[in-house]
C-alpha cells in the first residue's frame, strides 16, 4: 500500500508538473498578446484595431501584469489582476509583487522610441489556476498519507484483537484440557488420604494438586472480565515472595519492603494478581546466574499503589526494552515468552493500571514497576 501511495504521488506530480508547464506556455502566450493590444492601443489610429486590443486587454481577468518604464519605475495605473486596496493602502505591495514577478518570469518589452529609447516592460506572475495545479501534488500527499494512517490504525487495531482473541482462546482451552486431570488428582488424593502411611505424602501432593488448581483458575479468567475484590496488596506480595523463596534456594536472598506499612489495599483479583508477581519474580531469578538479590518495594500513596520488582541480575540489553512485552519474545531457552504479556494485560486491561521496566542496565539488573490506581 506504502508502494501504491508514493507510486500514485510521484505520478501526479509529473503530470502536475507538465500541466503546470503547460498553462505558463499558455499564460506566456496570453501575456504576450495583451502587451501587443497595449501597443496596439498606445499606437492605432485604426478603429477597429483599436476596439478589438481593448476587447482582448479586458478578456485578461486572471494573469497577473505590472507595467515598468525602461527604468523599472512602476506605471500603478497599469496594473492589472492586482489587489486594488493594497495597492492604495500599502506603498510596498506593488514592489514586493514586482520582485516576485522577475523572479518567475522574464519580462516583455514594449518599444515605443528608438531614440530616445523609451520602452514599457511588463512583469507578470502566476494565475491562480497555475498556483492550484502546483499546489495539488501536496494536498494529494496530505490525502494520501491520512490515507495510509488511517488504514494502518485499523489493521494494527484488526490485528491486535485477533491477537487478543487467540492468547484469550489458548488459555481458556488449556484451562480445560487442564480440569479433567486435576479432578482426577484431587480424588486420588482423598484416596491416598483414607490409606495409612505417611501423612506428609499426601499432604504434599495436595499442595500440588491445589496449585494445578490455582493454575488452572488463572487460565480460565484470561479471556473474562474478573471480579475485584479489595485485597491487602503487601499480604498477597508476601504470600508469593514465601511460595517463590522456598522455590528459590539459598543462592537469592530475597526481602520485602513496604516502608512499615503492614496494610495497602487495592481493588485487584487475587488470583491474576499473584501470577502477575509469580511471573516478575520468577524472571527475576532467572535474570540472576549465580548468587545476588530480589527486593520488592510496595509504596502506598494518595493516588496509587506502587510495586517495584528490583533484581541484581544480568539485565536487559537496550535492543530488547520495547520487546519484553510482546507476545513470544523471550531470552530463554524454554517456554512460550508469554509471561510478561499475560501480565502486562492483567494489569492493564483488567486492573486499569500499567506496568513497565522503570530501569535497566545489562550486568546490574533490571526493576519492573507496577502501579494500581486507588
Amino acid at each position: 500500500m506504502f508502494i501504491i501511495a508514493v507510486a500514485i504521488v510521484t505520478g501526479t506530480i509529473f503530470y502536475s508538473s507538465y500541466l503546470a508547464k503547460k498553462i505558463a506556455s499558455d499564460e506566456k502566450k496570453k501575456v504576450e498578446l495583451w502587451v501587443e493590444a497595449q501597443r496596439t492601443i498606445i499606437n492605432s489610429d485604426d478603429e477597429t484595431s483599436l476596439n478589438l486590443a481593448i476587447k482582448i486587454s479586458s478578456e485578461n481577468k486572471e494573469i497577473p501584469i505590472i507595467e515598468t518604464n525602461e527604468n523599472d519605475s512602476i506605471n500603478v495605473g497599469n496594473c492589472v489582476n492586482l489587489d486594488t486596496t493594497k495597492i492604495k493602502t500599502d506603498s510596498t505591495y506593488l514592489y514586493r509583487k514586482l520582485d516576485e514577478f522577475k523572479k518567475q518570469h522574464e519580462p516583455i518589452i514594449l518599444t515605443l522610441s528608438e531614440k530616445p529609447y523609451t520602452a514599457n516592460r511588463y512583469y507578470y506572475g502566476e494565475s491562480t489556476l497555475q498556483q492550484e495545479v502546483r499546489y495539488y501534488p501536496i494536498v494529494q500527499l496530505i490525502i494520501v498519507s491520512l490515507f495510509l494512517i488511517v488504514t494502518i490504525i485499523a489493521q494494527r487495531t484488526a490485528y491486535i484483537s485477533t491477537q487478543n482473541q487467540l492468547w484469550a482462546g489458548m488459555a481458556k482451552e488449556t484451562a480445560h484440557q487442564l480440569g479433567t486431570p486435576v479432578s482426577s488428582l484431587k480424588g486420588w488424593v482423598e484416596v491416598l488420604k483414607e490409606i495409612p502411611s505417611d501423612g506428609n505424602l499426601s499432604a504434599e501432593i495436595e499442595k500440588d494438586v491445589n496449585r494445578l488448581e490455582l493454575i488452572t483458575d488463572r487460565f480460565g479468567k484470561i479471556g473474562s472480565n474478573p471480579v475485584l475484590e479489595e485485597k491487602n496488596v503487601v499480604e498477597q506480595v508476601k504470600n508469593m515472595i514465601d511460595y517463590i523463596k522456598r522455590r528459590a534456594g539459598r543462592k537469592v536472598n530475597m526481602r520485602l519492603n513496604t516502608e512499615g506499612e503492614t496494610n495497602i489495599p487495592a481493588m485487584i483479583s487475587p488470583p491474576l494478581f499473584d501470577w502477575v508477581i509469580e511471573n516478575l519474580l520468577k524472571n527475576a531469578l532467572d535474570a540472576i546466574e549465580e548468587k545476588g538479590s530480589v527486593e520488592v518495594n510496595v509504596r502506598n500513596t494518595s493516588t496509587q499503589v506502587l510495586i517495584d520488582v528490583k533484581d541484581t541480575g544480568k539485565g536487559i540489553a537496550k535492543n530488547n526494552m520495547s520487546k519484553v512485552f510482546n507476545p513470544g519474545f523471550s531470552t530463554k531457552k524454554r517456554g512460550w515468552g508469554l509471561g510478561l504479556t499475560l501480565s502486562k494485560r492483567i494489569i492493564e486491561q483488567y486492573h486499569s493500571g500499567a506496568i513497565f521496566i522503570k530501569q535497566s542496565e545489562p550486568g546490574k539488573g533490571t526493576t519492573f514497576r507496577i502501579e494500581l490506581n486507588k
